[in-house]
């Protein structure tokens, strides 16, 4: 298949809001893609924050392999050295004390929500089937029907209700708004740190220590979805800890795997976790041995390597070189470490419109949100790959 065509055929496929040319054939190490006639694009894109640590990276690669040879699945009666190690890591990693680990973001969203009402009901003593959970606006956190329930977007639901009950949205970023929405039946309240798709929001400073604070004076459960924000990608392990807040889960996703398996984990002390007992959750391939082989890797890379300081580096050269520019189209550039939005004035087109002329200069990038362009490279850019990649959508914006 031709460039040309692909772009055709991802333009066709609206409904996905793809940019074209995201579709990606061959994959270089680092920060460069390549489709099938050979061109190459830096990858500002990076499947979502889902390849924090390159393409292609070997020492990801080589877990991999190692663990192909070896053994990929076992039946759920049984348990592998390998989720053995991979929950004692990320209990050491993260400070809790107990795990689940599942396949897809969406579904460690929807097992802290189960964990949430059980604890809910167990620990709080809400009324049988009364529990709620605080949700924000702009929010997006997977594609299930339980979730798109309380999403904000019209387009994630349009279709697909009837929805569940027991959800309270609030303004984003809003404490008072939080207080407030609490009752006696709040069970917990779940939230991204910044709003990745709901175009790299950042919430007011000290939002997140109030929320900690109204979350443990109230009684109610604070889970963090660290999905985009999780292991490294704004310049601190967790999002979390820009505040030196500690939240009562955290939802790992993406990163995790290195954008090789679909793996995902929540994680919790036993005062939440012991909720479940055998039978109450399960996943049929959850925590299998190849795809925690690799999150084992990146667990090791992260603990050797501290790619969160690269992030915050390099994050703020980004920041302070997009910023710096002299465009009439962009409104406002904002994010933390590398996880950035560049706001589009709505006359000067769409940011997809604006993903199409960076894709035509070489770089791959993604909208969100209408007007936002998102702009998250793998950690592992080079300054120089960077520097090149920056060239080049500024100069889209400057030339607009």
């Amino acid at each position: 298949m031709k460039s040309r065509e692909l772009i055709e055929m991802t333009e066709r496929h609206s409904a996905q809001n793809y940019a074209p040319l995201e579709v990606v054939i061959r994959s270089g190490q680092n920060a460069w893609v390549e489709d099938v006639d050979g061109q190459r694009y830096i990858d500002c894109l990076s499947a979502y924050s889902a390849v924090n640590f390159g393409h292609q990276n070997p020492r990801i690669t080589r877990a991999a392999h190692a663990q192909l040879d070896a053994l990929t699945i076992i039946s759920r009666a049984f348990y592998a050295d390998t989720y053995a190690y991979l929950c004692k890591e990320l209990c050491e990693l993260s400070g809790k004390d107990k795990v689940l680990v599942m396949n897809s973001g969406a579904e460690a969203v929807e097992t802290a929500l189960k964990a949430a009402r059980k604890w809910g009901y167990e620990e709080k003593g809400i009324p049988d089937n009364k529990a709620e959970i605080i949700v924000f606006a702009d929010n997006f956190h997977g594609r299930t029907t339980t979730i798109v329930g309380f999403s904000t977007s019209p387009l994630s639901q349009k279709g697909f209700g009837p929805f569940a009950a027991g959800f309270r949205a609030v303004p984003f970023g809003d404490a008072a708004a939080v207080e407030a929405a609490i009752t006696s039946n709040t069970a917990g309240v779940l939230f991204e740190p910044i709003l990745g798709e709901g175009g790299i929001i950042i919430p007011p400073d000290g939002f997140i220590r109030s929320l900690r604070e109204i979350c443990s004076r109230r009684k109610v459960l604070m889970v963090a979805d660290e999905i985009q924000t999780g292991l490294c990608r704004t310049g601190k392990l967790f999002a979390c800890q820009h505040e030196d807040v500690e939240p009562d889960m955290y939802i790992l996703g993406k990163s995790l795997g290195a954008g090789i398996v679909p793996i995902s984990a929540v994680l919790a002390n036993a005062d939440v976790m012991r909720v479940f007992t055998p039978g109450t959750h399960g996943s049929t391939f959850g925590g299998n041995p190849f795809a925690c082989a690799v999150a084992r890797e990146v667990v090791a890379l992260i603990r050797e390597e501290k790619p969160q300081e690269r992030a915050a580096e390099l994050g703020a050269h980004m920041l302070a070189r997009l910023k710096a520019m002299r465009s009439k189209v962009v409104k406002e550039v904002r994010g933390r470490g590398m996880m950035i939005g560049v706001d589009i004035d709505p006359a000067a087109g769409t940011a997809k419109d604006f993903c199409k002329k960076i894709i035509h200069e070489g770089v791959l990038c993604k909208d969100t949100r209408m007007q936002t362009v998102r702009l998250a490279p793998p950690l592992t850019i080079s300054r120089q790959d960077l520097d090149l990649a920056l060239d080049r959508i500024i100069g889209v914006f400057e030339r607009a």
